[in-house]
């Protein structure tokens, strides 16, 4: 007995609903169909289907069988569209999204080079800070950062994100490097709009704790906030990317990293695991490939 063909057949008659009407969809005999189900069923040693001449009606041993058959069957599908996707040049609107500036900054350059690389996909870009729901806004990919709560998505690891707190060396030069996170509750401090934001998170030994900060300088955006910071107006708590340019030409140093929280997880996610198109496949890839190197820890 040819095994597959007869987990495709008994799905058939399920989805189907008769056995006649499965050997019209398979394009075979109805004995053929009768004695494919009647060979699985004495091979298992189990009923899958209780049949009279007017219904039929699955086991609770088939409804169990029929989860597992159409689990392989998916796999075995999505096995051989990869197959069938290694040939064919990658087409189409791909939709994604990510947050305003770390798509400024690194998802924009990617994708540039990526639609250079394949020029049959059509990508267009949604910055926003807002969460994004894909599907009901129907995005194909999205880039985020910190933890994910919705497990309908697929999450794709692209590395880690820390949020530091920066100064210039002059500002250190004059007020001095804090030691301890309780020093920024005296000093002045670049915030954003919000109470919350008021509350510089940190830990110690494994435990959170929160500094109240003042300063007589806020914003609703990061870009000013960080150009603020860059100026010597005060300390700043930033995402590691959002100023990871003028760390590194030595405009900004960072301070308290022993007292820095656990990095967040920078993802890329998608909606759907199984059988995604090969722009989706192909993409998912590429910015593995382009931003996974930059945020290792």
């Amino acid at each position: 007995m040819d095994k597959l063909r007869a987990m495709q057949t008994f799905v058939k008659v399920v989805d189907e609903g008769s056995l006649t009407a499965a050997a019209t969809a398979l394009r075979t005999s109805l004995p053929a169909v009768v004695r494919t189900l009647a060979a699985l069923e004495s091979a298992l040693q189990v009923r899958l289907l209780n049949r009279t001449t007017r219904r039929q009606s699955l086991t609770d041993e088939g409804r169990n069988y029929l989860d597992s058959c159409r689990r392989i069957l998916a796999t075995i599908d999505e096995a051989e569209a990869l197959l069938s996707e290694r040939h064919v040049e990658p087409s189409g609107q791909l939709v994604l999204t990510a947050p305003v500036l770390f798509g400024q900054m690194h998802v924009a350059p990617a994708v540039t080079r990526f639609v250079q690389r394949y020029p049959a996909v059509h990508c267009r870009m949604e910055f926003t800070d807002r969460v994004v729901n894909l599907l009901e806004e129907e995005i194909d990919v999205g880039v985020r950062i910190g933890p994910l709560a919705d497990s309908n998505l697929v999450a794709r690891p692209l590395g880690h994100i820390r949020r530091v707190v920066v100064a210039t060396p002059d500002f250190l030069r004059e007020h001095g490097v804090p030691s301890h996170p309780d020093a920024l509750a005296h000093a002045s401090c670049v915030r954003f709009i919000g109470n919350p934001a008021h509350w510089w998170s940190f830990q110690q030994e494994g435990r959170p704790f929160f500094v109240s900060v003042h300063g007589n300088l806020e914003f609703n955006q990061t870009a000013p906030a960080v150009a603020a910071c860059a100026a010597g107006a005060g300390f700043g708590n930033f995402l590691s990317y959002q100023v990871a340019p003028l760390v590194a030409a030595g405009a900004l140093r960072i301070v308290l990293e022993d007292f820095e929280q656990a990095p967040w997880p920078l993802s890329l996610i998608y909606p759907h695991a199984r059988l995604l198109p090969a722009r989706t496949r192909v993409f998912a890839d590429w910015m593995r490939d382009e931003l996974g190197p930059h945020f290792q820890p």
